[in-house]
């Protein structure tokens, strides 16, 4: 019995590790093989093994690796940085090359400002239509989320976020702004407004959100021709009299979009 309790736990954890972080199962099957050739014993010796695998594989040895299947980690500079460093931790920080010099380029057009690009969730470093929970469509490389602009009650534009993950915290339609939020639980899609719960604790709840900063931050956005499709929320995108055809709704699969800003290659 303990040695099927042992073989379950096994395969759950690879299955978790594998969803959560794609090389995560791998790793751990790796140090599971290690561990039982390693005959020298201390305490938390597996967890210990497993962490520092973990680490060096994830910091080193993919980065090495995955532009050999076309992606490679976002490009951190003074003005590109993820919003929370578990996205880079849980390798969720890959994209293709053209999306790199999407975001560079973006920064570029914000130089004069004194807007940051905060990433959110990207794509695993392998192989296409792996998926990326609990995204429908982080999975070829083309694809990132954007944080959202935030600013003081005096109108000062600020680098912080209104969640620990970055995700879950909206911007409401007002009442005289098309709520398409109610529209689709309405219709039964239950799960739409389902990253209130992945916030991971809510935080500066001082900021208000900033119309002229997000604006200027899609605007600078939309001037690469490399781009195929910009998400927000409807009432988000009329709120900020944006126009361009790439501005897209997402649908009511998906989930809502004002919290971040969801852009693609072509």
């Amino acid at each position: 019995m303990k040695k099927v309790l042992k073989i379950i736990t096994t395969i759950f954890l690879f299955v978790f590790l594998t969803i959560t972080t794609q090389i995560g199962g791998i790793v751990y099957l790796f140090s599971v093989y290690i561990n039982n050739k390693w005959k020298t014993q201390f305490k938390l010796k597996s967890l210990a093994l497993f962490l520092s695998l973990y680490i060096i594989f994830t910091l080193i040895i993919i980065p090495i690796i995955a532009p050999l299947f076309g992606r490679e980690t976002v490009n951190h500079t003074n003005n590109i940085r993820p919003t929370n460093y578990m996205t880079v931790l849980l390798n969720r920080n890959y994209v293709r090359p053209e999306l790199n010099k999407l975001l560079s380029e973006t920064e570029k057009n914000l130089s004069e400002t004194n807007i940051k690009i905060h990433y959110l969730d990207a794509n695993f470093p392998f192989i296409n239509k792996f998926p990326l929970l609990p995204h429908l469509s982080h999975n070829d490389g083309k694809k990132v989320d954007i944080s959202l602009i935030y600013e003081t009650q005096k109108g000062r534009l600020s680098t912080k976020q209104k969640s620990v993950s970055g995700y879950g915290v909206f911007v409401n339609p007002k009442s005289n702004e098309y709520n398409q939020i109610n529209k689709c639980i309405e219709n039964g899609y239950f799960q739409y407004d389902y990253p209130k719960y992945a916030t991971f604790g809510t935080i500066n709840e001082e900021l208000v959100f900033s119309k002229r900063g997000t604006k200027k931050l899609i605007q600078s956005i939309l001037k690469n021709n490399s781009l195929g499709k910009l998400f927000i929320e409807p009432h988000l995108k009329q709120r900020l009299n944006l126009t361009s055809t790439k501005i897209r709704y997402h649908g009511c699969r998906a989930v809502r979009h004002d919290d971040h800003i969801h852009i693609q290659l072509k």
